[in-house]
């Protein structure tokens, strides 16, 4: 099959996440159902579920978009609505643990971007404004009026495309987790205009295959790498919910990699500066590469609030997944107050 990279688009939000997708399947209700059988964690952890079943009421659905795309996602919960946009190549799996800590407060949502987890593979839409369209009638679907909305990576730049063509209306409150405003860096940017946009590419087409092809790159083009001072090693939480995707899903990178062009060149700090107007919350933290974007997106955006998690805390760009416990109650601290 010729590979669909060439008719494509990206996601800073993105970046670090892993490369795993849930495959293809009917969709039925529980998530037991779904996936075909249970999982048991091999990291047990106090308090939490030691099984995919002792999640009694997690659920998979899925609805159809406007230009007859299929779209998973992952239900819980109930209360006031609370929807998760995950990163590219992110997937309900990665929010098991996010899901149950919340689930007794908030009817809370993870929409799986189409290519991406359960959702539908197609050639066409792989776009961010045609993302925020998709949630626009996902939000539609569950009739939400009044919703708090959370991008993680690429998913936080699909709610800035959603702010931008929608509006705030129907928002409550926003959250983003460590996201850059621009990945792409304009040749005529000071380095301070640089890193107050995040920005860590000068070739999208070299990030492309560094990020989806796992090419070799320099840091001159592609300014990306670890961090100086490592997080400590990998939480149980995410060691299991890692191991829950990889178990049931296949990212086929043909598809997975359409939406990184259009989401490289993409520069949303206008948006962010003019339009983003609801209550506010910026997550990041001390081993993030792009800190400094994070306080510029705190510093414009009038009464947002930022958590900075250190490095013991996990404090990088999976904090949400290495560190569910402190992201949700943080997370529950800033919604409710």
């Amino acid at each position: 099959m010729k590979r669909l990279l060439r008719s494509a688009a990206l996601t800073a939000a993105s970046i670090a996440v892993p490369i795993t997708t849930l495959h293809s399947t009917a969709l039925a209700q529980d998530a037991v159902t779904v996936l075909g059988h249970d999982f048991t964690f091999p990291n047990q952890i106090d308090g939490m579920p030691a099984k995919l079943s002792d999640f009694r009421d997690l659920q998979i659905h899925s609805f159809t978009t406007s230009d007859g795309v299929k779209l998973s996602y992952w239900e819980a919960g109930k209360g006031e609505p609370l929807v998760f946009v995950p990163g590219w190549s992110a997937n309900g799996a990665m929010y098991f643990y996010v899901m149950y800590l919340l689930k007794d407060h908030y009817h809370v949502y993870v929409l799986e971007p189409r290519n991406q987890g359960l959702s539908q593979r197609v050639s066409y839409g792989a776009t961010i404004p045609r993302f925020a369209q998709d949630l626009h009638q996902f939000l539609d679907h569950i009739d939400a009026k009044k919703v708090n909305l959370c991008g993680w990576s690429m998913g936080a730049s699909v709610i800035w495309s959603y702010v931008d063509l929608f509006g705030e209306a129907n928002i409550k409150k926003l959250a983003f987790v460590d996201e850059p405003p621009s990945i792409y860096s304009h040749t005529d940017w000071s380095e301070e205009e640089r890193l107050n946009a995040g920005a860590f590419t000068s070739s999208p087409e070299a990030m492309i295959d560094a990020f989806g092809r796992g090419k070799p790159t320099n840091r001159l083009v592609v300014n990306i790498g670890p961090p100086a001072h490592p997080a400590p090693k990998d939480t149980p939480y995410y060691l299991n919910a890692q191991l829950l995707g990889s178990t049931f899903i296949k990212n086929d990178p043909d598809y997975m990699n359409l939406v990184l062009f259009n989401h490289i060149m993409n520069d949303w700090r206008n948006v962010i500066s003019e339009k983003v107007h609801a209550p506010t919350a910026i997550f990041t933290g001390e081993n993030s590469n792009w800190l400094q974007s994070q306080k510029w997106i705190n510093g414009v955006v009038k009464g947002s609030r930022l958590f900075i998690f250190t490095a013991e805390e996990s404090g990088d760009h999976m904090l949400l997944v290495r560190n569910p416990v402190r992201f949700t109650q943080d997370l529950s601290n800033f919604l409710t107050n």
